[in-house]
């Protein structure tokens, strides 16, 4: 049986899936698709004498001096696993890496080479799958060549029938690989010289304002390779659209939804083939007379499932993701010749104009969904993916509650396997193509090697652009979580690519909206000038709430520095020191220049300006990283509550630059490579809430923002402050109604707590109750003094916690903090980790349910922990540690 997850027979992750969940399909799976993943290795082509045909026609091919080989994978992750270079990520370490501009091509020119053990019975056809290789490529297999022809792209998928040229018994296979040509010179503009982009691949990889070159631009078999079995008829790329009419609840019954399923069928015969073609789900069965002549590939026609009450797939926050399996075979003469299965999700997403904030309005079932979204570079910027990562980094989104991520256009097309972990977080995704602004021409750059005219024309080979766009839209369209598509990152692809595209769109997919650009008009009407999104600094609260942007703005974003825990990890010693802001005589009268070690220069820190200081001077880098994490938590808690509070007023909808990093950068991440999270994710987390009461800066109001599709009445908001001793003061407490995905204005309580905070600041605490008196939401703020500093934080006393851990699980963890006295100040802005009893370090990735917890005076605080893996739970130890708490290490108890 062969397996097709969400299209892609190629996914190891659904293989793992099918032998976990059904084991009577795993020796199926195991004879049908095997991934070669182990046993390879790589030589450079300078060191290799013979060609492909005499590499795989020895049959003792001489090993000596080739070095084992990460595949999937590139030269730079097989120089890193076997020790020949430093980890780029660490300090300045790349800079010890020769560059590719420099060596010339060759240098990272590399045969790759595997030997594998197969059966090969008669009346079977055996298919080799490269799922990617950057850049180009020759295969040879037994002696003999497999492309007739170089393949040329990044992300071009290949398939060939190798059953002429396999043996029973030991197969041996050798890949040249070549690196992009040009390679781009990574001069410091953002993708260097820009010519990276003449090629079909990412453009990262020449540089870029958050991440240094790549030195191999990441040349290498870079996706999974299978060797695949099947009978004569192979099929292939099956498509399923998913028509839901009308307005839908979740929860309810539901009216029936239509499927219109097709396959495409490859004879591989020199006879014609009469068979049937069946489709399996939810107990029907649909069946199709084929006729296929010799060597023939036809595209079947639709046929038409109808489900009845369908559980249907819903974005984070509004509902459940319901999944559905959609098993496909081609059966002749009573064999069965293949078999596929397509895990899907029933949904119908569609888009309209909203005329009164003029950019772009989202419909899931027939429901409006205010878009909260983050912008995805790419899970590793050396390419090394994982079905853990991917599922660790979705969740991380969906713990944030966000509904979208977008991709951007100056990397890949993403993975089925990060697509699969969206299906299950729900998650929205923008999809970008391999166009943008910086490297194809929207700007006059000095740093550029060609004009914009010449770059508008980027890249050299159009059609190579429009098949590789036509395979990856078949690879990925049956994932109900990608939702649209978008031309490029803030320019569209040029005038002999934009068309054609539309029109492979419209035959291949026809059902998801596409912008031509991430900045389009179409999307979100440009007003105000510029790109269209932005901006990407530091900004005061009170501006997300009175200044008014782009009203679907696919780009906003600000600081991200990890604490000292993280910086630690690739930072040396010698560069733990603070930023330093000059003073205007310092630096020449410019007094946002910065003094910085060239470590944090070089992992492009981008100023907090005065934000941290406002915090009292830091005493060294934990001081300044801790501080740092007070603002992160601010500034996204702030930025998308700004947001919520113009609903369909000023927006549509807002996506955050960035939410994840693929290197050691230091700005834009709610979590870093390592998957350590920032406070940044948890202030983020709380201010996306679907039910969440609020408070606007400016207007000094108290507000809730309801993204869910039901009215909630009855509910009851509770407001009070507390002091730096303790003391608590009530503000405002009132039972309000609030409609279906909106936000509205309540209590003004500005003219009490300006008094409260005028020397000293203020704690404020706001909770939401409902009518069974249910806790729902809490909001807890720290507000500054009257002249925006937080003076009462710098003189703060002690407060005593009680911590518990107990273990409620194979891989939870509750957490318990309780302040335990009412004479106590607030323990303010406490960090819990899981650390490793051994190297004192954190365990990464850790999921909790909160994190930077403040606890006010006699009162308890409850968090839960998934570790994530269950054999995590042994040698572990909790540690807490705050603002005015000190460290406390807790035991874990249970069974």
């Amino acid at each position: 049986m062969k397996i097709v997850h969400a299209f892609s027979r190629t996914s190891a992750f659904f293989v793992l899936f099918i032998l976990i969940q059904h084991s009577s399909f795993s020796v199926a799976v195991a004879q049908k698709l095997r991934q070669l993943k182990t046993g390879w290795i790589c030589k450079p082509i300078s060191e290799v004498i013979p060609e492909g045909e005499e590499i795989t026609g020895k049959s003792d091919m001489d090993k000596n001096g080739w070095l084992p080989a990460v595949v999937p994978g590139t030269v730079l992750t097989t120089l890193l696993e076997n020790g020949k270079i430093p980890d780029p990520f660490y300090g300045m370490n790349n800079e010890e890496i020769p560059d590719i501009y420099d060596t010339g091509r060759d240098h990272y020119t590399y045969w790759f080479y595997n030997e594998f053990e197969l059966n090969a019975t008669k009346g079977n056809e055996f298919w080799l799958i490269l799922r990617g290789v950057n850049y180009s490529c020759e295969i040879f297999l037994n002696g003999k060549k497999v492309n007739p022809s170089t393949h040329y792209g990044m992300f071009l998928r290949q398939k060939y029938n190798i059953t002429s040229g396999i043996m029973d018994g030991t197969n041996k296979l050798a890949v040249l690989v070549y690196p992009p040509d040009p390679v781009g010179n990574p001069n410091g503009g953002q993708g260097g010289d820009g010519t990276i982009a003449k090629n079909v691949t990412h453009q990262y990889v020449a540089g870029w304002d958050w991440i240094q070159p790549v030195r191999d631009r990441n040349t290498g078999i870079w996706d999974k390779v299978f060797i695949e079995r099947t009978g004569p008829v192979d099929i292939r790329n099956p498509h399923i659209i998913t028509i839901v009419p009308g307005q839908r609840y979740p929860g309810n019954k539901q009216d029936p939804a239509r499927l219109l399923i097709s396959s495409e069928l490859i004879n591989t015969g020199k006879k014609s083939i009469q068979g049937e073609l069946i489709y399996l789900i939810e107990n029907q069965r649909k069946t199709m007379a084929i006729s296929l002549g010799p060597h023939a590939t036809t595209k079947t026609e639709q046929i038409e499932v109808l489900i009845e009450n369908p559980k249907l797939w819903w974005p984070n926050g509004y509902g459940d993701q319901a999944l559905y399996d959609l098993d496909i075979q081609f059966k002749s003469k009573r064999k069965i010749s293949d078999t596929e299965t397509v895990r899907f999700g029933i949904r119908e997403i569609q888009t309209e104009w909203n005329a009164r904030t003029q950019s772009r309005q989202v419909y899931v079932n027939g429901q409006k969904i205010f878009i909260k979204g983050g912008n995805w570079i790419i899970s590793d910027a050396m390419l090394r993916f994982s079905d853990m990562r991917y599922d660790a980094e979705v969740r991380m989104h969906r713990d944030m509650n966000l509904n979208t991520i977008r991709i951007w256009g100056g990397a890949i097309t993403e993975r089925p396997e990060f697509y699969e972990a969206c299906d299950t977080y729900g998650m929205l995704v923008m999809q970008d193509f391999w166009i943008s602004g910086d490297c194809n021409g929207r700007w006059l750059d000095p740093r550029k090697k060609e004009d914009q005219w010449t770059r508008r024309k980027y890249p050299d080979d159009s059609r190579l652009f429009l098949r590789s766009a036509s395979d990856q839209i078949k690879m990925i369209r049956n994932h109900p979580s990608l939702a649209f598509w978008c031309g490029g990152n803030e320019l569209p692809p040029g005038e002999d690519l934009l068309n054609p595209l539309k029109d492979t769109l419209s035959l291949l997919d026809g059902t998801r909206w596409f912008a031509e650009y991430s900045t389009s008009d179409s999307m979100s009407f440009n007003t105000f000038g510029g790109n269209g999104d932005g901006p990407y600094g530091i900004q005061e609260l009170s501006t997300f709430f009175e200044h008014r942007t782009f009203p679907f703005n696919s780009e906003v974003g600000s600081v991200g520095l990890p604490d000292y825990e993280g910086l630690r990890r690739y930072l040396p010693d010698s560069a733990m020191v603070i930023p330093k802001r000059l003073s205007p005589k310092e630096s020449s009268g410019n007094w946002r220049r910065i003094n910085l070690h060239p470590a944090w220069r070089y992992h492009k820190f981008i100023p907090y300006n005065d934000f941290i200081e406002k915090y009292g001077e830091p005493a060294n880098v934990k001081d300044y990283a801790f501080r740092a994490q007070l603002v992160n938590y601010n500034q996204y808690r702030g930025l998308i509550e700004g947001f919520s509070s113009h609903m369909w007023e000023w927006y549509t909808g807002v996506m955050i630059w960035k939410t994840q990093n693929p290197w050691t950068s230091m700005r834009g991440q709610m979590y870093d490579c390592y998957l350590d999270q920032n406070a940044g994710l948890y202030g983020l987390r709380n201010g996306s809430k679907s039910l969440h009461v609020f408070f606007d800066h400016t207007a000094n109001q108290v507000m809730i923002a309801n993204n869910t599709f039901v009215q909630h009445n009855d509910l009851m908001i509770r407001v009070h402050a507390y002091d730096m001793s303790g003391k608590k003061t009530t503000l405002y407490q009132e039972v309000v109604t609030i409609l279906p995905t909106s936000s509205k204005r309540y209590g003004t309580i500005g003219r009490k707590l300006d008094a409260l905070k005028k020397e000293a600041g203020v704690f404020l605490d706001m909770k939401l109750f409902n009518n069974k008196q249910e806790l729902v939401d809490e909001n807890f703020y720290w507000l500054p003094n009257e002249t925006g500093h937080f003076s009462g934080l710098q003189h703060m006393s002690d407060a005593q916690l009680s911590i518990t851990a107990t273990r409620i699980g194979d891989n939870l963890l509750e957490v318990g903090l309780e302040n335990t006295s009412d004479k106590n100040p607030v323990a303010f802005f406490n960090r819990i980790s899981v650390v490793d009893k051994k190297t004192e370090r954190r365990v990464l990735p850790v999921f909790y349910s909160d994190n930077y917890i403040s606890v006010p005076p006699a009162t308890s605080r409850f968090i839960t922990i998934d570790l994530s893996s269950p054999e995590r739970t042994s040698d572990l130890k909790v540690r807490v540690q705050g603002w005015n708490t000190e460290q406390v290490d807790a035991e874990i108890s249970g069974p």
